[in-house]
Parts: structure tokens; sequence; C-alpha cells
């Protein structure tokens, strides 16, 4: 293995507790995978898949992190836990969600119940969090100082392995984001291996985000992948080594590639149905990508392109117009330079919800919203409207077609026929789902319903799913494997029932006790993220769509 050359630390003397060890691989495909297999490229994994079963894993709707990530440590859809998206809404007004919004005990707290601890690393969403026996160490979306357990973690993993971050700093470009994808891979595995030594948990569960972003970043680039992917591989071979555990489980959140279809304007598609309307100034989010993410920070901006792109908002030329003007001018890059993100923000177009009908709140959240009565502040749907509003709007977005004449949508229904359970109604009105997930659906207003996509790739139904375990035949039968199917699995694994509440089931290639009954969840607030480091990583990443 390419982890047996490595040197241990003082820390990482082998640990005997690890029983059951779960490996996260954020936007994982059996597509992805295989030529790095094929390569040779990752024989830790090649070794490790090849002894166990292994198969497509389900990915559930919407396939993106936030909400996917909190479903597999879960075992519940998002209608029951209750995170949906990236973002968060009260009303109108949005926040970075995180742990408080996950409103369902994690895998983790419901082994604590049954005696068994745990290590956590990296996992998305679990900032902030709750108590329970082990340690644990927040992921993506998180503040780049995540709140640790327990208190003082952070400050003492520092201290035992060195530097540990969970983004990248400020201002990383060109080819020193390759380094900085290493670096942040290799702070996982130390501090997994660091931690699983000192707790001795029954159960790790570590998570590498950078498998995903590499894709989101640079998709066509030969060395920045096989890095990524070379660095996991070593990465999994040291915590192997160091852990030995007895059943292993791979899991992605979702599949990832390229997309082939077109970009499909949501919210500029409503208004021409004239059911969304538009406002300009105080209160948009930064558009033009965030005046190309923020252009490494510099805000001071030019008073003379200030007053003229103002200028331009008054007679009615949007930022997004002006950049279409600008690139066929190529004064786009002299104008990014000069302009702060307020100016832009003051030109921006974007959407008026209150006066709106529907809309689509963030790309991510993969739907329709109707602007209902009752429950959104402003609300100008009634209830007895609504269904027959929503069914129309149904109708027209389903008859949507590509300038090609294929159909942009594969299904168009009722969030209830995805979705299920307490926060239903925190969800999209309207699921739509892009046809083979070769459409990239975009929030953003900005003249065209139709264009080249922003992103060369992006997220994909099918992940990937292995179980490595003594008695597991290589041959053993995965198909049909959900998300919702692993965190059952991973209880199972360690002989404790999964909850009645789980929406999966174990796996057939493990033993299953049979379902419990818990203590329902409980919390009293949910806390507000600030995390303005996530934010940008999430708007260059192009998760928001920071010109709605």
């Amino acid at each position: 293995m390419a982890g047996s050359a490595h040197t241990l630390l003082v820390s990482e003397r082998e640990s005997d507790g690890v029983q059951t060890l779960l490996l996260g691989l954020d936007g994982v495909s059996e597509s992805v995978l295989r030529p790095l297999l094929e390569s040779g490229r990752v024989p830790n994994l090649e070794g490790l898949l090849g002894r166990g079963a292994v198969d497509d894993l389900e990915s559930q709707i919407p396939p993106w992190t936030p909400s996917a990530w909190p479903s597999l440590y879960t075992g519940v859809n998002p209608g029951k836990h209750g995170a949906f998206d990236f973002l968060t809404f009260d009303g109108y007004d949005w926040s970075l969600i995180n742990r408080t919004h996950v409103r369902e005990h994690a895998i983790w707290e419901l082994l604590d119940d049954h005696g068994l601890s745990s290590v956590v690393v990296n996992v998305p969403v679990t900032d902030p969090p709750r108590p329970f026996d082990g340690a644990l160490v927040p992921g993506y979306i998180g503040p780049d100082e995540p709140t640790c357990h327990p208190t003082g973690l952070l400050d003492d993993l520092r201290e035992e392995i060195g530097e540990y971050r969970v983004y990248e700093p400020d201002g990383v470009e060109g080819d020193e984001r390759i380094e900085w994808y290493r670096r942040l891979i290799e702070m996982r595995g130390r501090a997994f291996r660091h931690l699983t030594a000192e707790y001795e948990p029954d159960f790790g569960f570590v998570q590498f985000q950078q498998t995903d972003s590499v894709f989101h970043e640079r998709p066509e680039d030969e060395v920045a992948v096989n890095t990524v992917f070379e660095t996991v591989d070593e990465e999994i071979g040291r915590i192997l080594d160091a852990c030995d555990p007895e059943t292993v489980i791979v899991a992605s959140d979702h599949g990832i590639g390229p997309y082939d279809g077109c970009e499909f304007r949501v919210n500029e598609f409503l208004r021409d149905l004239d059911l969304l309307k538009s406002t300009r100034g105080e209160g948009s989010m930064p558009s033009w990508t965030a005046l190309a993410r923020e252009r490494d920070g510099d805000t001071s901006g030019s008073p003379i392109l200030q007053r003229a792109l103002q200028a331009a908002s008054s007679v009615g030329l949007t930022s997004q117009r002006l950049h279409a003007i600008l690139s066929r001018l190529s004064l786009d890059e002299i104008v990014l330079n000069h302009v702060s993100s307020d100016t832009v923000r003051a030109a921006t177009e974007r959407v008026d919800f209150a006066e709106s009908t529907a809309y689509m709140r963030s790309r991510t959240e993969l739907g329709v919203r109707i602007n209902k009565a009752g429950r959104d502040p402003e609300g100008n749907v009634s209830p007895n409207e609504y269904s027959t509003v929503r069914n129309d709007v149904i109708k027209e977005l389903s008859a949507a077609r590509t300038p090609e004449g294929d159909p942009v949508f594969e299904e168009v229904a009722a969030s209830e026929e995805y979705f299920t359970g307490p926060f239903v109604d925190e969800a999209v009105d309207i699921v739509t789902i892009p046809a083979e997930f070769d459409n990239y659906l975009s929030a953003s207003l900005r003249g065209d319903t139709f264009a080249e996509p922003d992103e060369l790739w992006n997220h994909k139904l099918d992940g990937i799913i292995a179980v490595v375990a003594p008695g597991v035949d290589p041959d053993g039968d995965l198909e049909n494997a959900h998300l919702f199917d692993v965190a059952p699995t991973v209880l199972a694994s360690l002989g404790v029932p999964p909850s009645t509440r789980m929406d999966g089931e174990p796996l057939d290639v493990v033993d299953a006790p049979e379902p419990e009954s818990y203590e329902p969840f409980t919390q009293d607030t949910t806390q507000h993220t600030d995390a303005e480091a996530a934010e940008r990583r999430l708007a260059n990443l192009g998760y928001i769509d920071t010109d709605r």
C-alpha cells in the first residue's frame, strides 16, 4: 500500500478500536473512478474495492452536498431532517445552512445511545456539533474556525499535527490551488489518524471534499485530478494501516460528470410567463458572479465607473446586460478591476420575491417556489388558488424545450412526490429534475432563457457504494442501493438497530437487527453561521447563484 511507507506520528500508533470505517468521497461516480483504477493511480482504493461488494449509489433529490450528506448520516429524506440546500430561508431572506438546521439524529449520536463511540472528521453540515461520546471536526459549509467537539479540540489538534484548515486561504489561484488540494486532503488524514488513536472509537467517519471541488474548478486539468485522487488514495492507505477496521464502507453523496446540454434560466422562463417580477438595487445578492469573486477582495472601486454603472441602471441597463456588451468589446476585465461589488449590486436585476407568483430561490434546491399567502411573508397566491397555480406551473415547465427541441426536464413534480415529513413545507413546491442531469439549471436573470452552461462539469445522480467486510462476497448484491441506506447499514454493521424513522434499509450484505424506535429529535433553536469564507467558497464553485 502507498500508505505503508508513511512515517507515523507518535500519536498515530495503531488503534484497535475502529470496528466500522466510513470513507466519504464527495461527488465520486463509477465513471470518474474507473480510469483512475485502470491506470493504477489509486492502488489502495483498487485493493479495497476488489475485496468487497461495489455498485452505484443512487443519490437523493436534490443531489448536492448540503442536503445529501445530512441524508446520508441520518438515513432520512430532507423532508424529515429539514436541510434542502446550501441556504436556509426565513421568508425571502437567506443564510448558510448548519447542523442546527438538520433536525434528526446523526448515526454517531445513535451509536452513543448504544454505548459506542465515534470519531468524525470533515463531514459537511456538522457545525456546530451536538454532544456525543467521541470527537468531531466539522467540514464543508461551516466556518474556517469550526466549533469542534469536545470544546478545545481544534487547538489540541493543531498543537499535535500542525496546521488544520477547512478551506484554502483567500487569494489562492493557478497551480497553487493544486498544492492546496493536496494539503487539505493530507490534513484530513492526519487529523483522523490522530483522533482515532487518541479516542479509540468504535466507528470512524472521514470525508474528502476535494474529489468534488476539483471537477468544479479544474475538470479538464489532468494534473489536478490525478493529484487529488492520488493524495486521497495515499491517505486512505495510511488510515487503513493505522486503524485496521473490520468493516469498511465507501460512499459518495452523488456523482459528477460533464454537462452536454444547455443552461436553462428558470427565472427568465417564469418571467416570460408573467409569473415573476424583477427589481434592482438594495437587497439583492452581488451580481456578475460576485464581480469575479470580489476580484481578490478589492472592493474599493473607481468612482467614475461606479457612477457610469449607476447611470446605466437608471435607464434600464442592468449589470448582466452591461457585462454582455463589455465582453464583446473586451472591456469586461477592465471594469472588473475597477468597480466595486456594491456598485454592481445596486445595478443588478434580481427577483422581486414579494411581487412574484413563482420563482427559483436557489438553483441547488432544484425546484420552484410558489409565493403562497399565509406561509410566505408577502404571499400573493391564496391557499384556494395554490393547487391550480402549482399545476399550471408544472405543466408549463414540463413543456419546456431546449433550442434543439429536446425536453429540458426529465420530470417536473409536486414536492410531496419526493419529500415526506414535518419539514416538507420548507422545500420547494415544485421539483425540477433536468433531463439526464445534462441541463444546467440557473436562477439567474441575464436576459436570455438559454445559454451555454456556466460549468463544464456538475452533479449527476449516481455515486458509488462499497462494503468490505469478512463474509461479504465481492459479487454481493448492492443493486438499487440508495443514499438513505448508508446510515442503517453502518448501524447494522455494528449490531445497532436502525431507527424506525429512517427511509433507508440496511443493505443485504450485512446482518441487521430489527429497527428500533429512538427518542424524537429535539432542538430549541437554530443558529446563524457567520462564515464569509464559506460563502465565497460556495460562490467560487458556482453553488450560490450570485446574480439572481
